[in-house]
């Protein structure tokens, strides 16, 4: 199944749109860990607990996704596996049904043969 260039141009918006969120999320995550830590080592908020540790322990974490989600998820599960996956679901759907609708005509026929 072929893709028009119109959706390859969407595709192609979507991934630079995907990648420039990441890319502002790292860039906030190193912004925010930096005034945390600025806040809790030199100002003394929070004394004497590095709850800066914890906190930027669970972003990263939560950025480790968001990039998995990106790079890794996006990049293979793309429109093209929908429509691969979709096709697979229908064909199986129809073929249950075909099976359905003979069982169902031949025990209507054995019925009425009796």
């Amino acid at each position: 199944m072929g893709t028009t260039p119109h959706e390859l141009y969407e595709y192609a918006r979507l991934r630079i749109k995907q990648k420039k969120r990441l890319y502002f999320h790292f860039v906030l995550f190193l912004i925010s860990s930096l005034f945390m830590l600025v806040a809790n080592k030199i100002f003394k908020v929070g004394e004497p607990n590095n709850w800066f540790l914890w906190v930027s322990s669970t972003w990263f974490f939560l950025f480790i996704l968001h990039f998995i989600n990106v790079f890794i998820t996006k990049r293979f599960m793309n429109k093209e596996w929908e429509r691969t996956q979709i096709e697979r679901l229908v064909a199986q759907q129809e073929k249950k049904i075909e099976e359905f609708q003979s069982k169902v005509e031949n025990d209507f026929s054995k019925k009425h043969t009796k």
